[in-house]
This record gives structure tokens, C-alpha cells and sequence, in this order.
């Protein structure tokens, strides 16, 4: 940690490390925030399932089969998906995706090597018809790791691509599409310069086959400049996938309810977890960056750990236009070297901070990140020796942060690995001990009871 820093995502890894319960916090630096988006009515794109031509392919291929003997591993023989190809038109590279899809989804139904028409109703409700896009999209996607595209680099990307066309609803061109896939391969995989020259003459032509095929998914297509975009159905579905892998995507609407909050209104719904960052940066869309940061910084000032932890997710969203009340903040004692912290990673002028001040922030982050996640006691991963938490909890109770004694009685009780146990229940005998000294007036407020 440089002088004037200290790295709270360096923090929320120890203490992620440490945690078999996962901690809840504002900021969550291993998901990914992404912009908001307008969805198309429900009924809208329920309507449009049906159109999508690998849907209807495979809606198709269902009828086609009747009731037909199948392999061992549940396709068609291959005389049988030759014809079935033939017949309806279907590119034969293409036909046991639509095959997988009808199996997995209901249109057909595999008993005793013997495929049949399945239960699914082709009658249904709006909800159940985007329950089905959404199972029909998890299957495309799926496929990525066994061979979808015909095109390793963009398989192995594929769910990196449709996120990066996600967040630009304009579209992408396909020229940036090939460069950042060629980025992420490069970082990913460090294959070398001769594979990355020949990787950059072939993965074009790839994209495009593989574009081709997820339009004929029903996920992308062209816009009218030539990009490549998410259909509404695509919208939906990426969208979906991203909740599901927990990643903050959340919808127009539901960024909208943020927007006009007060600053403590904004802080409390943090603090739970009912908002997110996406709210934030909608929040501060909404008013000048000084005064979004002299409000946060009043909170903060009185608050609890809690609430410090969500101020400073905050702020860290702000750039040297909200110096002024930043450097303000440098006055107030409990905020002082968050505000020097702050001012220093933006190159601006900034007293330096000790170890103790480190120290302290550290005390102050798992105090935030505990209250936060409404958990007072987390079972500890005992497969980590902790030696960083062991040094941590030895220098605690020294720098008089309020929430001390609390923190260390949490890891005394919680912590598996019986190092950390000892290590903090020393340390807090240690706190105890000096706790007849009567805090000052600047460390008192903002004390937090876990619970």
C-alpha cells in the first residue's frame, strides 16, 4: 500500500478469502455493473419467440419426428438427420443444436430410445413462452463449451462478447468485436506472437459465421450502420444470464426509483443492499458532483461503519470536481483519511497517512463490510493459514478505531483457524485493557454494534 492508500479491494479479498459467508457490500468488485436497460414489453417478445428461427426450426423438427428411433446418446442416426436436414431446410451444421433445443425444452420428449412429441403446450402463457426463450438461450450458450461457433476463440468468449454488445445498445462494429476478442484470447490464453498472427487473419471470417448463427438464434443483428446489436428477445436474455451469474443489470425502471432519493435515503438502501451500483451512478446523474459529496461526507462524518463503507462506494465514483468538499472532509476525524486516501489516487494534494491510519481503515472496512452483509459471526475457511489477518488483528487495538473490540470478538468466535482465534482473542484483552482511557469527542460517534 502506497502512503497515502490503502487498497479496500485488497481488504475485501482478505476478508472474501476468509469468509465461507459471502459478504454484501455496495461495491462488489467481482461483479460487473452495467448500464440500464429499456426492456420491450413481455407480451411483445413472447410474440416474438416463435419467429426466432432456430424456435422455429427445431417447433419443425418436432413435428418431422414423429415418434423415431434414437442413437444411445439420444440424437438422430444419421440417415435420419440427414433426411430431417434435407427436408426442412435446416443447415446440417446446425441441426443437433435444433435437435438439443427441442429435446431439452419440451417439443420432444427421449423414452426407451424412442423420440416422441413432448408435453409442452403449444398454447402458452406470456410468462412460460419467456421461461422457454430463456431455457432455449441457456442451451445456445451451453454449447460454447463444446463447439458452437466453429470458432474456438469466439466459444471461449462468447459470453464476454454478447456482454460487451449488451452494454452498447447502438451496436458494436464488427472490426472492435475481432480486436477485443483477439485482447481477451491474448490475455487469457498467452498464446504466443505466431498464433496471435494467424489468429488475427482467421478470427474475422469466424465472427462472422459465428454472427450468422446467432442471429440465427435470435440473439444479434445488424443495425442499419453495419453493427452488430442484441435483438429485444437478446436484450432479455443476455440480461438474464448476467443476474444470474450476479452481475448488476438492471433495468431503466429499476434505476429510475433511485434517482431522487436523498442522500441518507440512498445510503440506508446501500447499507441493506437494496441498491446497487447502478443506482448509484444514476443517483449522481441527478446533481452536481460537490454537493452529491459534501451530502455522502455529512453522513459519513456521524455515521456508522455501515454507512462510511457505502459513502466511500460512493465517492469512489466521483472524479477531482468534487475535490473541494473531499479536501474539506480532511477536518473531520472520522472521514479524514478516507478524504486523504481519496485525494491522493486522483493526484491531488493529500497529507500522508501512518500505519496506524491504515490500520484503522482496515478496521473500519470489516466493520462496514460485516454490518453490511447483516451477518455478525461467519464460519471461517479453515484451508487459509491468515497470516495477513494474524498481523491485521495484532495492530487493532492500538489505533482506537470504536468498532475494535466488536471486529475482534466476530473472529474470535468465527474464525476456524485457531491462529486467527488466538491471535484475536489476545488482541481484544488487549482492547479491553485500554478501553478505560476515554475515547476522544472525534473517534466516539460512528461507533457500530454488530450484531
Amino acid at each position: 500500500m502506497a502512503n497515502n492508500v490503502f487498497d479496500l479491494a485488497e481488504l475485501r479479498k482478505l476478508i472474501d478469502e476468509q469468509a465461507e459467508v459471502p459478504v454484501r457490500v455496495p461495491v462488489d468488485r467481482e461483479a460487473l455493473t452495467f448500464p440500464p436497460v429499456l426492456l420491450a414489453p413481455d407480451a411483445e417478445l413472447a410474440r416474438q419467440v416463435p419467429a426466432v428461427p432456430l424456435v422455429a426450426d427445431a417447433i419443425r423438427l418436432a413435428t418431422w419426428t414423429g415418434s423415431r428411433a434414437v442413437t444411445s446418446e439420444g440424437f438422430l442416426p444419421e440417415p435420419d438427420a440427414a433426411a430431417a436436414a434435407k427436408e426442412l431446410g435446416v443447415i446440417p451444421s446446425r441441426l443437433r443444436l435444433v435437435w438439443i433445443v427441442a429435446v431439452n425444452t419440451g417439443l420432444l420428449r427421449i423414452q426407451r430410445g424412442t423420440a416422441s412429441r413432448g408435453p409442452l403446450s403449444p398454447q402458452l402463457t406470456v410468462e412460460a413462452t419467456l421461461e422457454f426463450w430463456d431455457g432455449v438461450v441457456m442451451d445456445v450458450l451451453d454449447r460454447a463449451d463444446t463447439g458452437l461457433t466453429g470458432s474456438a476463440v469466439v466459444d471461449g468468449h462468447l459470453a464476454e462478447m454478447l456482454a460487451t454488445v449488451y452494454s452498447v445498445r447502438s451496436g458494436v462494429a464488427i472490426a472492435n468485436l475481432a480486436r477485443g476478442l483477439l485482447q481477451s484470447h491474448e490475455v487469457a490464453c498467452n498464446p504466443g506472437q505466431a498464433t496471435m498472427r494467424r489468429l488475427a487473419a482467421t478470427l474475422p471470417s469466424e465472427l462472422l459465421e459465428a454472427l450468422s448463427l446467432l442471429t440465427y438464434c435470435g440473439l444479434v443483428a445488424q443495425t442499419a450502420a453495419g453493427r452488430t446489436a442484441l435483438t429485444p428477445l437478446g436484450v432479455w436474455a443476455v440480461r438474464r444470464d448476467l443476474l444470474r451469474e450476479g452481475h448488476d443489470a438492471p433495468t431503466a425502471a429499476e434505476v429510475e426509483v433511485f434517482a431522487d432519493l436523498t442522500a441518507e435515503q440512498l445510503v440506508e438502501e446501500l447499507v441493506k443492499g437494496t441498491a446497487t451500483q447502478s443506482a448509484v451512478a444514476g443517483w449522481l446523474e441527478r446533481r452536481p458532483p460537490e454537493q452529491a459529496a459534501a451530502d455522502l461526507i455529512q453522513i459519513a462524518a456521524s455515521g456508522t461503519a455501515g454507512q462510511r463503507g457505502a459513502v466511500g462506494a460512493v465517492l469512489e465514483e466521483l472524479g477531482p470536481e468534487a475535490e473541494s468538499p473531499l479536501r474539506q472532509a480532511l477536518d473531520l476525524p472520522l472521514m479524514r483519511r478516507y478524504a486523504a486516501s481519496w485525494l491522493h489516487i486522483r493526484d491531488l494534494q493529500a497529507p500522508a497517512l501512518s500505519p496506524d491510519d491504515h490500520t484503522w481503515i482496515a478496521v473500519d472496512s470489516l466493520a462496514a463490510l460485516l454490518h453490511m452483509s447483516g451477518q455478525g459471526a461467519a464460519r471461517m475457511d479453515p484451508h487459509e493459514p491468515g497470516e495477513d489477518l494474524i498481523k491485521l488483528v495484532a495492530e487493532m487495538p492500538g489505533v482506537g478505531h470504536p468498532d475494535t473490540i466488536a471486529v475482534l470478538d466476530m473472529l474470535a468466535t468465527a474464525h476456524d483457524d485457531e491462529a486467527v482465534v488466538k491471535a484475536a482473542r489476545k488482541a481484544a484483552m488487549k482492547a479491553r485493557s485500554l478501553a478505560h482511557l476515554a475515547p476522544g469527542p472525534d473517534e466516539a460517534r460512528g461507533s457500530t454494534k454488530l450484531r
